[in-house]
């Protein structure tokens, strides 16, 4: 060896420029370091970020899959594979990326396999080999078009049109909903749960159908939960707030009671007041409890 002087062992040397070298000392003069493990590399080298490595070592950061032969993306001071790339991206921005060519999804056309989210014309429909357009469905790994799956039997939300996987489903107004997609009409909050009232093919949570469609208490302007609702001068009231517009006192139907400004007075306060008006009154609708 032309830097050692010592005899090659076993005969094995390394030539460079013209002068022979053992392979401790050509390894430390000329051999490159591998920046992952940090062992002379014999052989190929990969140079990247600066850098030189094994073909095995030169991994993606995170998934740790090979890169000799790929290609990789630059991060910072990290190298990585395009999917895992596509996933950082994906978590900075808040972006959905497809699992089959890395490429933002916007909007709803989208299949969800195996948790992962992919472009719908990516796919045809197993049954029937039309390729998937606005809407696709995934089930045991195969996909289908809209009108092949829903013969299959799976219940399709009415609201997203999407089918319901999980266990618990929603059956109202003739359809099958998800639950969080079971919602007032006018207010849009799911019902979890509560009760809802039907109204044309359509579900309304308490307080909006009542505001919409239910009685209105003349005296609170409030809707009429009670069964027991009070109907005067083609006005509706609460039972407590039917009372002498006068005196306060409470009324019934059954009360003899006069109107008055569109309410109800007393037969107590009736006969309090001058017979002129009294005369007008009676004239003009009489006694009545309608």
């Amino acid at each position: 060896c032309c830097q050692c002087l010592q005899p090659f062992p076993d005969g094995v040397f390394f030539e460079h420029e013209g002068r022979k070298y053992c392979d401790y000392d050509f390894r430390i003069l000329f051999a490159p370091v591998c920046g992952s493990c940090g062992e002379f590399i014999s052989g190929r080298v990969i140079k990247a970020l600066s850098k030189n490595w094994h073909p095995d070592c030169f991994q993606c950061e995170i998934c740790k899959t090979s890169l000799a032969d790929s290609g990789f993306v630059k991060s910072g001071n990290r190298a990585l594979c395009r999917k895992c790339n596509a996933e950082e991206k994906q978590k900075k921005l808040n972006l959905i990326i497809c699992k089959e060519c890395n490429g933002v999804i916007e909007g709803n056309d989208f299949i969800t396999i195996n948790g992962q989210r992919a472009h719908i014309f990516h796919f045809d429909c197993y049954v029937c080999g039309k390729p998937l357009t606005s809407h696709g469905f995934e089930k045991d790994g195969r996909t289908y078009c809209l009108r092949c799956y829903d013969k299959m039997g799976v219940p399709i939300c009415a609201a997203c049109k999407r089918p319901i996987t999980d266990a618990h489903i929603i059956s109202a107004l003739g359809k099958s909903w998800h639950a969080d997609h079971f919602a007032c009409a006018k207010c849009e909050k799911p019902f979890h749960g509560r009760p809802h009232y039907e109204h044309n093919g359509l579900a309304y949570c308490e307080s909006h159908y009542n505001q919409l469609f239910g009685e209105i208490c003349f005296f609170c302007n409030q809707a009429i939960k009670s069964d027991n609702s009070i109907r005067a001068f083609r006005k509706h009231w609460c039972e407590d707030h039917f009372r002498c517009g006068s005196c306060g006192s409470q009324l019934t139907p059954k009360s003899k009671f006069f109107e008055l400004d569109l309410r109800p007075l007393c037969k107590k306060c009736y006969d309090r007041f001058p017979s002129k008006l009294r005369k007008h009154l009676k004239s003009r609708m009489g006694k009545s409890g309608d």
